[in-house]
């Protein structure tokens, strides 16, 4: 999601003024926008929808990342024995 540095910095007095203008922005790009301060980036805004996302994304990954280093680490079992194990333990 690059952002788009015409459209996606915005100064603090500009949020102010046109809050409605850059929240519709937000919804129908789906990109960040940075809100400067005295120049400097200050904070990014996000729509929830993509942030809520981004955020399912960064958990996969991370899930990802801990299941890869189970496999190298060799602390796996095959997919019946698992299977089993559960059945046995839901009572079924």
């Amino acid at each position: 999601m690059p952002i788009s540095v015409t459209e996606d910095i915005r100064s603090v007095s500009e949020l102010k003024r046109d809050t409605k203008k850059i929240f519709r922005h937000l919804r129908e790009t789906g990109r960040p926008v940075v809100v400067t301060v005295k120049g400097k980036p200050g904070v990014v805004l996000l729509d929830a929808a993509v942030y809520e996302k981004r955020l399912a994304e960064i958990n996969l990954s991370r899930l990802l990342s801990e299941a890869e280093t189970d496999v190298r680490a060799g602390r796996v079992r095959p997919a019946r024995e698992a299977i089993k194990d559960i059945r046995r333990r839901a009572g079924v």
